[in-house]
């Protein structure tokens, strides 16, 4: 994904987590070469870093850094700009910050004030985008009507649109939502705001977001609010969950951040990054470039930001636990909402319970011949098959209670006598049973 803000897309993530577009340059470096790129990263600081007076204390510190000879072992390009990288950080301890070398950058940087050069780079930008879909990994109807959106980053929503469209209208008649912003990296606030509007009425005003930035020397204060159009139906009044982690970072950490202030969303999982500052990506000579954090988001209730501390969950799990955690959630919000549904969700029940392991000495005792059907043991897990062709493996729920994979409407109970077992019982969704016979 781009790194700068293009087309009025403002982006926010670490770029560290990302290649570089060119392979660094590893030919020698010249003391003068250092000199001519520690000062570009000076003035480009100066110019663009949130937080002015902070900026001229980081450059001296640089320059100070060059004149006692730290970077005198820096002899390549890529070389120098991991120091500068964690300098910048030392120095800010900001996250954000990052150097890196790109030539290839620094040529579309120049070349996006050519029309026509800046429409071959946006069409090459959303063709690098198409290959990871947007950033939408995953999408899901889970048991219950429960939607799941997987995201790894907030792409720009001028190149991805018509996937952000098409998932919303995914998602429109679910009776809740859980977005998976673990693994999210950040991105472009705006796709953010296009999916955030879903969640609330058109036809009143709110703020999501509200920040101000430099670029080049201006300030420039903006506010994000929710859109009045949409190209799906609103989930007004749906419950909302989102699943966060240590490596949810930037616009991901946003997104939680302001849905959770307004009382939109319950976040579910662990404490995030702590990258609340917008960047952008700055050029610095003919071949670096800085990813500088050049503004400040606040929320709409407090006007405050989560800069250096993340955010926390409403319910504190380990990461890799949240999604279970938010389903049980979301399926107790559309019982209490609507009562009927209560028998379904206490079916699922079961399903949503940490995953049972089989002992092979109960394996082997379940193992065999039914009326009509059989249970074979298949590289360690039960297989079960009927009619002598159709398979599917079985997966405990807990005690003598197993799915079918792929199965809603039906599971299995083994019944025992005098500790033996002595038949497969089907247990139908709508409660009756059928019992087969064990047969050897």
């Amino acid at each position: 994904m781009p790194w700068s803000r293009t087309m009025g897309s403002f982006l926010i993530g670490l770029a560290a987590w990302l290649p570089c577009a060119a392979a660094a340059d590893t030919m020698p470096l010249t003391a003068a070469e250092r000199r001519a790129v520690v000062e570009a990263l000076g003035q480009t600081l100066e110019a663009n870093y949130v937080f002015p007076d902070k900026a001229k204390t980081i450059s001296a510190t640089l320059r100070s850094r060059l004149d006692n000879g730290d970077y005198d072992d820096a002899a390549s390009k890529a070389a120098l700009a991991d120091e500068l990288t964690r300098d910048l950080i030392a120095a800010s301890n900001d996250l954000h910050f990052f150097v890196g070398v790109d030539p290839a950058f620094v040529a579309d940087y120049a070349a996006k004030k050519d029309p026509l050069l800046s429409v071959a780079i946006r069409d090459r930008e959303r063709r690098e985008e198409a290959r990871d879909n947007f950033g939408f990994t995953d999408l899901r109807i889970l048991e219950g009507n429960v939607a799941y959106v997987g995201l790894s980053h907030f792409a720009d929503p001028e190149l991805g649109y018509d996937a952000a469209a098409s998932a919303m209208r995914f998602i429109e008649n679910s009776d809740a939502v859980i977005y998976d912003l673990r693994y999210n990296n950040g991105g472009a606030l705006e796709m953010a705001q296009l999916l955030a509007s879903q969640l609330f009425r058109g036809d009143k005003d709110q703020e999501l977001f509200d920040y101000y930035y430099s670029e080049d020397g201006k300030r420039i204060a903006r506010g994000q609010w929710v859109l009045p159009a949409l190209p799906a139906k609103r989930l007004t009044g749906k419950p909302v969950y989102i699943l966060t982690a240590s490596t949810s970072f930037s616009a991901a950490e946003w997104f939680a951040y302001s849905l959770q202030k307004l009382g939109r969303a319950t976040l579910v999982g662990e404490r995030t990054a702590g990258g609340a500052h917008p960047v952008d990506r700055k050029p610095v000579g003919r071949d670096f470039f800085v990813q500088v954090p050049i503004g400040q988001i606040m929320d709409p209730v407090d006007h405050v930001d989560f800069e250096g501390q993340g955010v926390a969950p409403d319910h504190a799990v380990a990461s890799a636990d949240a999604l279970i955690v938010a389903h049980r959630l979301a399926l107790a919000d559309i019982a209490g909402a609507d009562p009927a549904k209560q028998t379904d969700i206490d079916w699922l029940a079961p399903t949503l319970a940490t995953p049972a392991e089989v002992r092979p000495a109960d394996m082997k005792a379940i193992a065999g011949r039914y009326e009509g059907r059989r249970i074979d043991i298949v590289d360690g897990k039960l297989l079960y098959t009927w009619r002598d062709r159709f398979r599917l493996q079985l997966a405990s729920l807990g005690g003598d209670l197993f799915a079918i994979e792929g199965v809603r409407d039906f599971r299995f109970r083994i019944l025992r006598k005098a500790g033996r077992v002595a038949a497969l019982q089907r247990i139908n969704r709508d409660g009756t049973t059928i019992d087969y016979a064990r047969l050897d």
